[in-house]
């Protein structure tokens, strides 16, 4: 045998080798999420240990998604996908999920992680006809307007990180402790701020922060969809105003990735503000990071509603 030919046998038999040894020893988990809201908790709670890919963004309708390949790729090759549920997703992700052939993170497995199943649900229908609009059996699926609600899905997050990654499961509970103690501390500061807003009258443009109203007790007159997911029509929004002239409302609010202008009709024609909401985060500038998405929520709301 030559010395060339040598080199080359070498070669071949140590390349396994040289490859296993350029890469990590930890490699990154990989989080694949529906929602902003969701990248940025895992990421919180995983740090440098997980890798984080988000199928969305703030200015996106979530229940009008395409099953498109990029996404297919990135599902394929997820340890973990964690999305809403609650039937928010229903239009695309099981599409996704089916063409990935990824079977970890199949509806049921650990890789599989549905934070609305965690919380509990406001708007649950005793019957669902398609002829209502775009209405979840589950109930409403927009849970992440709670910061109560983010607290509980951390809790339950951070468990399943440490299952399906257990040889940092210590990581992943110091950081779920770090965040939960941030966190209340920071929703302490957020109810005291919006406390003036307690009983105030809002219209919605979408029933999109049924979990917000909740959590600061606003009120919601009406709403500008006659039908969930159903654009209003010039009639209905003069149905609206004549409505709420004996009870007027403080604000009506949008998400960022509305269409604004029916809010900005009943505004003007109502002599009220229209506020928007970031919805999630990246949908305002002020909503960089889940705190930010409080901080900023909180500012739109007590600025526009808080004085008569």
């Amino acid at each position: 045998m030559t010395k060339m030919n040598r080199s080359i046998r070498w070669a071949a038999v140590a390349a396994p080798f040289l490859f296993l040894a350029a890469a990590p020893a930890d490699a990154a988990l990989r989080v694949f999420a529906c929602e902003p809201e969701w990248g940025a908790l895992a990421q919180e709670l995983g740090g440098n240990l997980v890798d984080v890919s988000v199928a969305t963004n703030a200015l996106q309708d979530p229940h009008q998604i395409q099953a498109k390949p990029s996404l297919i790729a990135r599902a394929r090759s997820a340890d973990l996908v964690v999305c809403t549920g609650a039937e928010l997703e229903i239009g695309w992700l099981p599409v996704l999920l089916q063409q990935s052939g990824n079977a970890k993170v199949q509806a049921g497995q650990p890789g599989n992680f549905a934070a609305a199943d965690f919380v509990r649900k406001l708007e649950v229908p005793t019957t669902v006809d398609r002829s209502q609009g775009d209405v979840h059996a589950a109930g409403n699926p927009h849970i992440q307007t709670d910061p109560r609600n983010i607290a509980v899905v951390a809790a339950a997050l951070g468990a399943r990180l440490q299952q399906v990654d257990p040889s940092h499961a210590a990581d992943y509970a110091k950081a779920q402790a770090d965040f939960t103690q941030r966190w209340q501390k920071a929703m302490a500061g957020w109810s005291a701020k919006a406390a003036p807003l307690k009983g105030v009258s809002v219209v919605s443009q979408h029933n999109a922060f049924v979990y917000l109203y909740d959590w600061l007790g606003l009120k919601e007159v009406a709403v500008l969809e006659a039908k969930p997911g159903v654009e209003p029509t010039a009639s209905h929004l003069q149905e609206v105003q004549a409505a709420i002239k004996g009870s007027p409302a403080r604000m009506v609010v949008y998400a960022a990735y509305q269409d604004s202008r029916p809010s900005d009709w009943l505004s003007k024609n109502a002599g009220m503000p229209a506020v928007k909401l970031p919805f999630t985060v990246g949908g305002t500038d002020g909503a960089k990071d889940l705190f930010g998405l409080f901080d900023d929520t909180v500012a739109r709301l007590t600025s526009a509603g808080a004085k008569p």
